[in-house]
């Protein structure tokens, strides 16, 4: 009986685990709602003035702030912005009139295919090159990714993504310098013109996954199992792929996942650099146009994303590891 009763005992924690990193991450969202919100209150300057150019009347600025709700206490405001935004409805732009959150799908989709096709490339190569360097700790090989790895996150990212435009679109004209999708395109054509901004994310976070993968890795080798299994002579490449990189997984997934985020919502400069329409291109577009119903819309989805992926990664770290669902 007991034995029946312990998965299930199990599972109602889980449940009530992700129940409270839910809730945790409703409040966290809800905070960064209000340092949002605040923050584009107390910008300096006037929007309807911003709107309308130094040579606005009085009268005109005072008809567009009634028309944007600006003559509104903060509170009010801030009450109604969270309540569109609850039920995906961000308003209108204020310098196009536009619908925020039509005009942010498409570049959502588009930032989120970048970070997806940056992660494809970028986890495989650390977690492997991590392996590799713990494989050969001490040696030249582990020297040799170590400095490479860190070399490429010592880079700006700005810089980086230069470089590569330099060398492979002014240089050898391999690929386009700018990396301006549309919907025209074929799967193969959007990859191809995606691709240096995909190598700059790739270059910026793989370093930080790599030297977590061998740090998990050497902890749990110099565990007195894995000793053991050494002194009995089983081939260490079978020990790390068998028995130490299972118990290695939750250190390495927290960090896999905190670099996704990374991926989505740290793209702003890599965009700018690249001219390509996702999130961080729409936001600092905006930003110059003191339009701030679209630069909260942009804040909150990123926070947003970024909540969610930390959820992710906590709950595959318990599941991977239950010693986590009962700490001592």
């Amino acid at each position: 009986m007991s034995v029946l009763a312990a998965p299930k005992a199990a599972g109602l924690s889980l449940w009530a685990m992700l129940a409270r990193r839910l809730a945790l991450g409703l409040v966290l969202l809800w905070a960064v709602s209000l340092v949002i919100f605040a923050g584009t209150q107390i910008l300096p300057g006037d929007v309807a003035s911003a709107m309308l150019g130094q040579q606005a009347t009085p009268e005109a600025v005072a008809s567009i702030r009634q028309e944007l709700g600006l003559e509104q206490p903060a509170a009010v405001r801030y009450v109604k912005w969270l309540g569109g935004a609850v039920t995906g409805d961000f308003g209108r732009s204020y310098s196009n009139r536009q619908d925020i959150a039509k005009s942010i799908a498409p570049r959502l989709k588009n930032t989120l295919l970048l970070a997806a096709m940056a992660a494809v490339i970028a986890v495989p190569l650390s977690i492997g090159l991590g392996i590799l360097s713990a494989l050969h700790a001490g040696s030249w090989i582990d020297r040799t990714i170590g400095l490479v790895t860190l070399a490429a996150v010592s880079l700006p990212e700005f810089f980086a993504g230069y470089l590569l435009i330099a060398y492979f679109s002014v240089t050898h004209f391999w690929l386009p310098s700018s990396a301006a999708v549309s919907d025209s395109m074929s799967l193969g054509q959007r990859l191809v013109v995606m691709l240096l901004p995909c190598l700059t994310l790739v270059l910026a976070v793989v370093g930080h996954m790599m030297r977590m993968t061998r740090v998990a890795l050497l902890n749990v080798m110099a565990s007195p199992y894995i000793e053991t299994a050494l002194l009995k002579g089983l081939p260490r490449s079978r020990i790390v792929w068998k028995h130490a990189l299972p118990n290695a997984v939750s250190p390495i997934v927290n960090v896999v996942a905190l670099n996704i985020a990374y991926l989505v919502v740290g793209v702003v400069v890599v965009e700018v650099i690249f001219v390509y329409p996702g999130m961080g291109q729409y936001l600092v577009d905006h930003v110059a146009k003191r339009d701030v119903p679209v630069v909260q819309a942009a804040g909150l989805v990123f926070a947003a994303i970024y909540i969610v992926l930390n959820i992710v990664a906590d709950m595959i770290s318990v599941i991977a590891n239950p010693r986590l669902r009962h700490p001592r």
